[in-house]
């Protein structure tokens, strides 16, 4: 008797070795929760400025900018577990270093700068072997559904990250919020080595031409049109943090607790749109005209919120989109490609998702001063249903 439907979509962690990936994906993003809260704080209290916090975004980022395509083409050289293995303890190393400055009574603004660059550098290599691990995992019969599943790591981490390091601050401070992420890459680095690299599936290696770099028959019309919607979303429609935060704290008056709030509120939405995402028993680039139509229409019910309660309400809605568009796109992105050609794309979907970053914070940032957080809402709004339609145009049946 065939599995029905729901039960195929939870399929993926009947794989021993997809539980273990994705209890480390969770334990690591609930952690760097308690180090981007901590570092806020240290560097607010530092310097009282905005911009100086700011400097923090960008040295976070800017590696993922620079070395996501080498990144993509060492994760389809080297096997992504040993890559996971060595980036979890630099990590873990790194974010020590965190802690030993942290300890100061007026902490060197620079050292952190630093560090936090080179965490970026680290990251830049462990966020593109994360995904591409994923196949060599579950293999390719369930590989759509299991990158589906996998955004769901992030969304449960942001869904009780934030509490527990407010929590964890308050009560320990800075310094043990470091620690604390500094052993959650430990434990990421157990529950890899846990994995035997015998019970792998193998990824097909495809020698390069000498002199050639990326094939031009890598970019097909269909990744192509995928990067390109990555980072118009990415740039216009996902910079939610600073976007949402703003309109509930200055256009609403919310305090801190409605801050939170949205945001988990937001995350526990998100769960639910990744687990529809990975329902899907096929994924194409085509699949993307719903999930940005979707994104794009719960963004607009949002920017049309006329109170905070109302917006509070909207908050699971819109991480439904945000959810599904995830899990639509890196699935997508995945099972489009040859697999000895994954760790390429993916270096390029997070170049688009993670390079955007700070032009993107620094875009609705103007729009937010100048027009207010509903107004950056919309835009978003808008961009998905653009991108929905160039999607379906685009790759149009013909």
């Amino acid at each position: 008797m065939s599995r029905t439907p729901r039960m195929r979509v939870f399929e993926p962690f009947g794989n021993r070795r997809f539980s273990l990936y994705f209890s480390g994906q969770v334990i690591s993003n609930t952690g760097t929760w308690f180090q981007n809260l901590a570092l806020s704080l240290v560097v607010l209290e530092a310097t009282g400025s905005a911009q100086a916090l700011s400097g923090v975004t960008v040295a976070q980022f800017l590696p993922l900018l620079v070395l996501s395509i080498p990144a993509g083409r060492l994760a389809d050289r080297v096997r992504p577990r040993t890559i996971l293995l060595v980036t979890s303890l630099a990590s873990a190393l790194v974010v020590a270093g965190l802690a030993f400055v942290t300890l100061a009574s007026e902490p060197p603004i620079v050292a952190i700068y630093a560090l936090v660059a080179a965490l970026g550098t680290v990251h830049a290599f462990e966020r593109v072997a994360a995904q591409s691990i994923i196949f060599e995992i579950v293999g390719p019969e369930t590989l759509g559904r299991a990158v589906s599943l996998s955004t769901i790591a992030l969304a449960s981490a942001r869904s009780i990250g934030p509490g527990l390091a407010g929590i964890a601050f308050q009560g320990l401070g800075a310094t043990a919020c470091m620690l604390i992420n500094s052993a959650s890459f430990l434990l990421v680095f157990a529950s890899i080595a846990a994995i035997r690299p015998a019970r792998l599936f193998p990824r097909p290696r495809r020698a390069e031409r000498p002199g050639r770099g990326i094939r031009s028959s890598f970019f097909s019309r269909e990744l192509v049109t995928l990067l390109i919607v990555n980072a118009l979303v990415a740039l216009l429609a996902l910079n939610l943090m600073l976007v949402l935060t703003a309109t509930v704290s200055l256009t609403f008056g919310g305090d801190a607790t409605a801050v939170g709030a949205t945001h988990t509120l937001n995350a526990l939405g998100a769960i639910v749109g990744g687990v529809l995402a990975a329902g899907r028993d096929r994924v194409t680039v085509r699949s993307l005209i719903v999930a940005c139509g979707g994104l794009g229409a719960a963004l607009l019910m949002n920017a049309a919120a006329p109170t905070l309660a109302i917006l509070l309400a909207l908050g699971p809605l819109l991480g439904l989109g945000v959810g599904y568009y995830h899990g639509i796109l890196n699935a997508a992105a995945q099972v489009s490609v040859a697999p000895d050609q994954i760790g390429r794309t993916m270096s390029l979907v997070t170049l688009g998702a993670y390079g955007m970053v700070p032009f993107g914070a620094l875009l609705m940032g103007w729009v937010i001063d100048a027009q207010g957080g509903r107004v950056a809402l919309a835009i978003g709004g808008l961009t998905g249903f653009a991108c929905a339609a160039f999607v379906a145009v685009r790759l149009r049946k013909r």
